[in-house]
């Protein structure tokens, strides 16, 4: 790609993803869809017997998609949009993110004691071209009894989490094995972040 830019737009609202591009030296701006008068969040509802891998990097590349467009709507300077998707899958389910704290007690217990897949879909969207890549991780949980599991949701940390944890947080203290990007995990793989954004002209300082 010839073009070359100092700046992407991205977006999340993740604090997790903004810590993360920060880290590998990528400057950036928030773009909130919602913003944008005429279009709501994107619909995130998987749909009829989609495999989780195309889900998510359906969801991620339609995120970018439609930054790129609240982009352009809003005259906003011309950069790509980097926009991401994390979901956890259980026995090959989705597992998405608790409704309420009784829903996130409940989806801990299901993990504790086990091994789930966390996948992470980046994509990168500017003018008509779309590129996405996709990063599976393994994390095991150790044997988790409901004292631990009520501390941990009370605390607030599974609020909005995919899977109801975060791994950068205190729930650390549950992952007896990780297999893959920690990265990825928490919401943004560096390593193939790092490649979308090379690709699209963006300077990445790791």
């Amino acid at each position: 790609m010839a073009h070359s830019y100092h700046t992407v737009y991205l977006a999340s609202a993740s604090p997790r993803r903004r810590e993360l591009l920060k880290q590998i030296g990528v400057r950036f701006e928030v773009v909130l869809l919602r913003a944008h008068p005429s279009r709501s969040d994107v619909d995130e509802t998987p749909h009829a017997g989609e495999d989780p891998r195309d889900y998510v990097l359906r969801l991620a590349s339609t995120k970018a998609v439609a930054g790129n467009m609240a982009c352009r709507a809003r005259r906003l300077p011309a950069y790509p949009v980097l926009a991401a998707d994390t979901t956890v899958i259980l026995d090959g389910a989705i597992i998405g993110k608790p409704a309420d704290r009784a829903e996130a007690e409940a989806t801990l217990a299901r993990l504790a004691g086990r091994r789930h897949e966390v996948l992470t879909a980046v994509a990168m969207a500017f003018d008509d071209e779309v590129e996405v890549k996709l990063s599976a991780s393994s994390v095991e949980f150790a044997p988790l009894d409901a004292g631990a599991i009520k501390r941990y949701v009370a605390c607030g940390e599974s609020h909005d989490k995919a899977g109801a944890y975060a791994i950068q947080g205190r729930a650390a203290a549950f992952v007896s094995r990780l297999e893959g990007s920690y990265s990825g995990v928490m919401g943004l793989p560096l390593h193939e972040t790092s490649q979308l954004l090379r690709k699209f002209g963006i300077e990445v300082l790791s």
